[in-house]
């Protein structure tokens, strides 16, 4: 199969005719039933048509991902949820008016429509509609509903261009929408609202702190996300696997900002001397105090949003340097810094050092 590429001219919009013409181009492929990468605001993914089973196995087969590892359904716009989801609580029209489009993902009672290989199974369909203007063109040239998880390798970090995109799936998907660099570059937040409790079962840009601002409740994480010693298993599916993860050691070092400066030059010297290729992910304040193979760096330790932004560039840059070993500083948990150290820890195998 040779994959074809679409550049788009204008990402931000307006959308060029020319633009218009292959992104409606690329929407006949998903309704014949191909597959094609394409850009968010998030990362990139890789779409099928969310209401035929069989785009949905040529997914899971492009990825080398589980099956029982639901694909989001995205949507272009919000009346599109009434097709696919029942019993649709007030709480999610509240944050659709509120979030969409942009980067959260919603958790509601499926339909009979969707398929069981969409869902991976379970009765319950996630949704989210993308605030990207070419992703939203191209959901609605290809029939409005577009199943699509990160458009990489299962396992690997995710994609936030379309070359990252080409590096797993040429080859293996009929084309890719280059729409630029993601302005994000995490995953969505993923809000449960199917459960017996609202709960964050992925973090993202989209806070608990601002869904419960929002609601005017309380919305909690669930709790196996962030703390690797919890007995208690990710309620979301694509949280129980490693992912994320370079082919590299990643050593997330937390700490007082000395201690971590400290332990990582420390561990840099021993890896040298071992004969291993060295990194490090540091804010950019400490980019040129290091002694490592490839310093990659990224604002302040508070900075989460610089941070996230180029994080997976770094795990793929980091790969395409041969680095075994990436030493990653104590950047800020807290808010948006949640979501960064999640997937940090699922980079890791969820271990972490103590400086």
């Amino acid at each position: 199969m040779k994959t074809e590429v679409y550049t788009i001219e204008n990402p931000e919009g307006p959308l060029s005719e020319r633009d218009l013409a292959m992104i409606a181009r690329c929407g006949d492929i998903i309704k014949k039933g191909g597959l094609v990468a394409f850009p968010t605001e998030t990362v990139y993914g890789l779409g099928g048509d969310a209401l035929n089973p069989a785009s949905a196995e040529k997914i899971y087969a492009a990825k080398g991902r589980p099956s029982d590892n639901p694909l989001i359904v995205h949507i272009c716009e919000i009346q599109a949820i009434e097709k696919i989801a029942q019993d649709i609580p007030e709480e999610a029209r509240i944050l659709a008016e509120r979030f969409w489009p942009g980067p959260l993902t919603m958790i509601l009672r499926a339909r009979d429509i969707v398929p069981r290989k969409t869902t991976g199974g379970l009765d319950t369909v996630a949704v989210r509609m993308p605030s990207d203007v070419t992703a939203r063109e191209f959901i609605k040239a290809s029939g409005g509903y577009i199943a699509a998880p990160s458009a990489n390798i299962s396992g690997k970090p995710s994609p936030t261009t379309a070359g990252y995109v080409l590096e797993d799936m040429d080859g293996r998907i009929d084309a890719v929408i280059d729409g630029g660099a993601g302005a994000i570059g995490l995953e969505s937040t993923i809000v449960d609202l199917a459960g017996d409790r609202i709960q964050v079962l992925r973090p993202g840009y989209i806070t608990d702190h601002m869904l419960s601002e929002a609601l005017g409740i309380n919305v909690g994480t669930d709790p196996a996300l962030l703390d690797p010693n919890c007995k208690e298993r990710p309620k979301a599916p694509g949280m129980r696997y490693r992912h994320y993860a370079p082919k590299g050691e990643v050593i997330p070092v937390r700490g007082s900002a000395d201690r971590v400066f400290t332990y990582i030059t420390e561990g840099l010297a021993k890896a040298k001397l071992e004969g291993r290729k060295t990194g490090v992910f540091c804010s950019a304040d400490n980019a040129d105090r290091y002694d490592a193979d490839v310093v990659r760096s990224a604002g302040a330790l508070d900075d989460a949003e610089a941070a996230a932004h180029v994080f997976y560039t770094t795990l793929r840059d980091m790969d395409d340097e041969d680095v075994d070993i990436i030493y990653v500083e104590n950047f800020t948990d807290l808010g948006f810094g949640e979501a960064l150290w999640n997937r940090l820890l699922k980079s890791a195998g969820s271990k972490w050092e103590e400086a």
